[in-house]
Formats: C-alpha cells, structure tokens, sequence
C-alpha cells in the first residue's frame, strides 16, 4: 500500500516540474541589457544586467508582470 505523504510528496515534485518547465519554455530575453530603466529610468543594477535582455528595474518588472496576470 503507498503511503499518503508518498503520494502527496510524488504530486507536489510533479507540480513544480511543470511550473519550472513551463517557466522555461516562456523564454527570456536575450542580449544587451539596457543601463537605465526603460519606464522609470533608474540604473538598472550590473547585477541584474549580467543577466542579459534586462531592460526593467526589479520593481519596475514587478509591477509589469503582475500587471500581465
């Protein structure tokens, strides 16, 4: 007999494989990040431009995604 939490356990990793593949497949951007903001027009930090394809601040990109749900 499978245990419950084993099966709850087997589910949730099964979830969170979706969610980062799906998350994967949505693609990022690419390229050069911008140095400034492109809606509030503040440094966007070298931390975050490392990353490539930046071209929000992090809250800027916040209130941009929420704004997308």
């Amino acid at each position: 007999m499978v245990c419950p939490f084993d099966r709850a356990q087997a589910l949730e990793q099964r979830q969170r494989d979706q969610a980062i593949s799906a998350a994967l497949a949505n693609g990022r951007s690419t390229g050069p990040s911008l140095e400034d903001c492109q809606d509030c027009g503040e440094e966007i930090p070298e931390a975050r431009r490392a990353w490539g394809g930046m071209t929000r601040c992090v809250g800027c990109q916040t209130t941009f995604e929420r704004k997308q749900r």
